[in-house]
């Protein structure tokens, strides 16, 4: 990359950056899912890097709107076909597996249940079926970032969750 291509790539990233996330948000109303939108859509414009003169001309801000709106869509119905095909996940059956104690079961059931997909999917999927993180990444169409993100926050969302629930 010439010198000329990543001065361009900088001042695109700190003109656009948050305006794209905000579109990319306002599609998904996810976060981990508007950043990768966000990442998808500068590596479409690094290519087309060389056709842009001013970076904040209004040709150059129509053409970033353009190229967020049509990834975000994208994802966005990459990830409606994919929780159409799979009905949801109802693993709370296979918990008993897992757990003798009913009253353990219900509080497992419970947690599950407060979680909206694919948070539910991932847990399920990683601690459940005990898949990898690159396999839960492929199953649910997430990069294996994303997936490790989400993870990590849903477990501290659960570890919030027991201790008020411990506190009563």
């Amino acid at each position: 990359m010439t010198k000329e291509n990543s001065d361009k790539l900088t001042t695109l990233y700190t003109l656009y950056e948050q305006p794209m996330y905000r579109i990319a948000y306002a599609v998904l109303h996810d976060e981990g899912l508007a950043e990768d939108a966000v990442s998808d859509a500068f590596i479409r414009i690094l290519g087309k890097l060389h056709k842009f003169n001013d970076c904040r001309s209004e040709k150059t801000r129509s053409y970033i709107i353009k190229v967020i709106k049509s990834t975000s869509i994208n994802i966005y119905r990459k990830n409606k076909r994919r929780f159409e095909e799979e009905v949801p996940i109802d693993e709370a059956r296979h918990i008993s597996d897992i757990s003798s104690d009913t009253e353990n079961k219900h509080s497992v059931r419970s947690l599950l249940g407060s979680l909206d997909e694919p948070d539910r999917s991932i847990v399920v999927l990683r601690c459940v079926r005990e898949m990898s993180w690159k396999e839960v990444a492929e199953k649910l169409s997430l990069t294996e970032t994303n997936v490790r993100k989400r993870f990590e926050r849903t477990k501290k969302r659960l570890k919030m969750k027991g201790e008020i629930n411990d506190e009563k």
